[in-house]
Parts: structure tokens; sequence; C-alpha cells
């Protein structure tokens, strides 16, 4: 096997790799300078990008791709680095044969360069007859007058924004390119100033008024900027980079979210805010997932402010489990619900499997209703942990029979395939609508919102959450004894999972609605406190743009997975200002004991 073969063949095997993950090409990308990449056209072509660039030098009866001439390598010719690939390309029919457009930069004489270039075109029909492939020539190029000479399978890139007077000359210009620093200076970070954002906008109009595709060069060459270039309506985005433009495009409406719900603002009065005042209920709030960039997606896409957002005690939990650098929702839960680390996957026990008291256990020998709200499965991890005491969170037979059999005075959530047995041996009522909780007179009630998978906001849950708050505070509150509620907004997290913008958003403001009610509460009573956090922070979640005015959010992640990244406490009411500071998640148990001036 050849040298030549060899590379061949080791450049088709890597295109194939990433196949099956770009099948579906949303944008139109240049790949500039291509022949610069490690693994050239394949790199491009198994990206899904359409349009390639290579620079050709005719030099002793040969067209060599290369940047300038004193770099020129014989081995790499037009024919070995293009031709043969695209012929390849129809001989294995790979990716439906994408649409491409070969721009084929000259550097040296045109006339002479062209003549070399159509001879070679001539041996190879099946590229040059194919309608999805285009050859397209830049740089040097003859004058316009003679574009017509050329054969019907060239046409020409033209670099100017004055028109050809002859339609047939200009029916040979595949796309118009302008080197973008005529326009402009800006370097991709931030945002074009509203004088150069006008003439970029003007230069790439008139290019459509002529019917024909735009593209820069010499242009900014990051996210920021390929985003800019598509909302202007740039029909080839350049770039060095084919895998990263290729994934942040193709994937970039389904990471832009246009808010359509909204959480009402409301604001607290602040009388208990604070105070040295006895503490009577708590209240703790938990946004599975909900890191501080969650939160920040919510208050933008809510109009700029939340009911969060009026709290004034805030800190930062550090959510590290006992055995790994990044928590999962059982031990973090845990660690809120005992005050102690545990390993990953434990329910209620510590880091030796050995069984620990949840603040909610604690709290009913002291005399405290409890209850428990989810948008989760109700033997789910963080609920569970409240509740359950399990070496495994996958234990769910287990885990809802330490449900049945717990003290618990409140529960609603999803899940009730999981109680095959029923509840006719125990103490609970199970209701059959959330208005039912609040008139409920029974010592112990319960309330499943789903057989299953409780369904998502996006998907028709309403305002349930708030609602369930609203009716279990009422329950709670009935039994004039003090109490705890633990609600969770468990979704944040199932959608960080998925990245999944919208419902990371959805979720967060439908969050806020149930803190809303809790807050309404703290109000009316005066001596309730409000805790708000999460247990960890999911996919590394960021955003880069976004629009305050159209609700849009553009999010981005890092992983599939949980992250390290400390989780913002918020609190609100008699002595909420404790819970600020830096600390580590289980604190949160000790802190609550002490405002409630137990041992």
């Amino acid at each position: 096997m050849t040298q030549s073969i060899k590379i061949s063949v080791l450049a088709l095997l890597f295109s194939l790799q990433f196949i099956q993950a770009q099948e579906v090409q949303k944008y139109k990308i240049h790949s500039h300078n291509d022949y610069e990449q490690n693994v050239p056209f394949w790199s491009a072509y198994a990206n899904g990008l359409n349009s390639i660039e290579a620079d050709i030098f005719l030099k002793d009866n040969n067209l060599y791709v290369s940047h300038t001439e004193t770099n020129i390598k014989t081995e790499r010719t037009l024919e070995k680095l293009y031709l043969d690939p695209l012929q390849q390309v129809i001989d294995l029919q790979l990716r439906n044969q994408q649409p491409i457009q070969l721009l084929i930069d000259i550097k040296t004489e045109p006339v002479a360069t062209l003549k070399k270039l159509i001879a070679i075109l001539k041996t190879y029909p099946n590229v040059i007859n194919n309608k999805k492939f285009s050859i397209v020539i830049s740089g040097n190029r003859p004058e316009a007058k003679t574009y017509t000479q050329y054969p019907n399978y060239i046409q020409f890139d033209y670099q100017s924004l004055v028109s050809i007077p002859e339609k047939e000359q200009w029916d040979k210009v595949a796309l118009i390119s302008k080197s973008f620093s005529e326009f402009s200076s800006w370097n991709g970070k931030g945002r074009l100033t509203a004088e150069d954002y006008k003439k970029v906008s003007e230069a790439i109009k008139k290019a459509h008024s002529y019917g024909k595709p735009f593209r820069f060069w010499g242009c900014p060459d990051s996210k920021t900027a390929w985003k800019t270039f598509k909302d202007l309506g740039v029909d080839f985005i350049n770039t060095d980079m084919p895998y990263e433009s290729s994934r942040y495009l193709n994937t970039l409406d389904s990471r832009v979210f246009y808010n359509t719900i909204d959480s009402p603002v409301y604001t607290p009065t602040y009388l208990s805010d604070k105070k040295n005042s006895p503490i009577q209920n708590v209240i703790l709030l938990i946004g599975d997932g909900n890191g501080l960039a969650q939160i920040s997606s919510a208050v933008l896409a809510n109009g700029g402010q939340l009911t969060l957002t009026q709290l004034k005690s805030i800190g930062f939990l550090k959510t590290q489990s006992s055995d790994d650098f990044t928590t999962d929702s059982a031990a973090g839960g845990t660690a809120l619900a005992t005050g102690q680390k545990t390993y990953n996957r434990a329910i209620g026990v510590d880091s030796l499997g050995k069984t620990i008291e949840s603040i909610m256990e604690v709290l009913t020998k002291k005399g405290f209703s409890t209850g428990l709200i989810t948008t989760d499965h109700i033997t789910g991890a963080t609920p569970a942990s409240f509740y359950a005491h399990q070496k495994e969170r996958d234990l769910t037979a287990a885990i809802a029979n330490d449900l049945m059999n717990s003290k618990l005075s409140l529960f609603m959530g999803g899940g009730s395939s999981n109680f095959a047995d029923g509840f006719s041996k125990t103490d609970f009522s199970i209701l059959n609508s959330i208005a039912d909780v609040a008139k409920s007179n029974k010592n112990q009630v319960g309330l499943f919102f789903s057989e299953n998978t409780v369904p998502s906001v996006l998907k028709g849950r309403g305002n349930l959450l708030a609602e369930a708050t609203k009716n279990g505070l009422e329950f709670l509150n009935a039994k004039n004894k003090p109490f705890f509620l633990m609600v969770e907004g468990a979704q944040i997290d199932s959608y960080g999972h998925a990245n999944n913008v919208p419902g990371i958003v959805s979720e967060g403001i439908d969050f806020d609605r149930a803190i809303t009610e809790a807050i309404k509460f703290a109000d009316k009573t005066g001596n309730t406190l409000v805790i708000v956090t999460a247990d960890h922070e999911t996919s590394g979640f960021t955003l880069p743009q976004g629009n305050l005015k159209d609700k849009m959010i553009e999010g981005d992640f890092t992983t599939y997975d949980h992250t390290g990244i400390m989780v913002p406490i918020f609190t609100y009411g008699p002595q909420s200002d404790i819970f600020s500071g830096v600390y580590e998640n289980n604190e949160v148990f000790h802190k609550i004991k002490q405002v409630l001036k137990l041992k």
C-alpha cells in the first residue's frame, strides 16, 4: 500500500467517526484555509460544512495547495487533498453527498492557472457533473468580462458590491465575498457598535439585493461572531474551526429559548427579615441542580427579576460529597437533611452506611409537623433523604416502605406506581386533589401528582408546584403547631442532564412561583424562616447571550452531569442573616437547629 493511499484511508476513517454525530447541517459554514487543518477536507466534510477553501499555486505544471509558495510540499496537490476525496464521497455515497462548494483561491497568474485547473478537472467527470458540488474561483481571477468563456462548472467569487452590467457574466458569480475589515474592526468579543452594525448589515443587504450569497473573510472567529453573522444573514460563515463552529451553530436553535411563562414578582414586607425573634416554622425549598446560571436564566427570562432575587440574606454552599468532588442528589440531599456528608448514592445514612436522623425526624420528636412536596417521584433521591435510610438510592421498594412507615404529616409528589400495595395498612390518607389537602383534618395525608413521572411545565403541568405549596402550607398551619416543609423543584436537574435550555428556564421560573407562596406565608405569619438553595449544580450551564426585551436566553453546557460548582443559598425571615456566608452544605442542618434553639 502506497503512502498516499494510506493517508486517504486514514482520512476516510477519521471522517467516519464524525458522520453519525453531524447528520443535519442547519447553517452554511466555510472552512477558511482548509488545507491547514490536521486532516484537510475530511474534517470539514465530516462536520457538515458546505464550503471548503484551498489556495493553489501553479508550479512546474502542477497545482499545489499551500498558503505561500515557499511552503509548497510536492505531495500536497489539489488532486490528492481535494479532488480525490470528492471522488471518494461519490464512490462511497457518504452522507447522501451533502452540497459542497470548493472555493479555489488562485495565488498565481489566473489565466494559466485556470487553464491547468480545467485540464485536471476534466479527469474528474463525476465531480464536475455532480449537481451537489460546485467549483468557485477566488483570489486571482480573470477579468469579469471573460467569465463566460469558462466551462459551466466554473463559477466565481465576486469581491465587490458594485454589480456587473452584463447578466451573462453576473450569472457566473456564485457568491460575493468582502473583507470584514472594510466595515469594522470588531474582534468578536462583546458586540458590534451601532455604527459598525449598520455598515456590516448594509453590506450583506446589498449583496442579497443582487440575489447572491454573501461571505466575509478576515472576520472574527468566535461563538459570539458566529451567532452575530448568523443573525445578520451571512450565508457562508467563515471559520478556521470546523468542528467547533459546526457544533455551536447546529445546536444553536435548541439552545435558544424565548420564554412565554412568568412568575409574578412578589415584594416582601421585610418586617420579620433578619429580626432576632423566635422561629416557629421552617420552609426549605430545594431547586435540584439549580446553580447560579440556572437562577440567572430564570431571572433574565422573567424580565430581570424573580421573587427569589428580592431576598437579602445570601450565601454559597460547597457541595462535595464524602467520597467525591462532585456530589449526586442523594449525598447532597442527605447532607442538607442530616447535617452529615456521605457517599454518593447514599440515602439518610453516613459514610459507613449507618442510619442518621434527618431534620424532619428530629423535629417530629420536638412536636413539629413535617411535609414534603416534589415534582419528582416521591421516592426520588432528594425527598427520600428526608425520610428514608438506605445505602443505595435505587432501592425504590425499600425507600417506598420507609415513606409508608414514616411520621410525615404530608407528602405530595409523583410515582404512585412505586406503591403497588397501597397505603391501606398505614396511617396515611391518600387524597385525590390539591384542593383536598388544605381542607383535610387528617394527621397524615398524601397526594400523588402522577402514576410515574410528573409532567414538566413545558408538557402542561401548569401551576401545580405553587398550588401544592400554598395548599400544603394551609394544611400544616391548620394543625396549630410548628412545622417543617421541604419543597423541591426537581426538574431543573432533569433538563440540565438533557442539556435542554427551555426546560431549565421554564422549571426555574416555575420554582419561583412556589418560592413566592412561601415568602407570602412568611410575611403573613412573621415567625416563618424560608430557605432556598440547591443540592448541586447540573450541566455546567452558562449564558453566553440573550435578550431581556424578548425574554430570550441562549444557554450552553460543559457536561451532561453534575458539577462541583458552589450553589447559592437565599434566606428570608427571622434570623435569616445567620445563613449568609460560604460554608459546607451539611451546615444548613446545624444552622436550622441553631435558629430553632435545639441542642
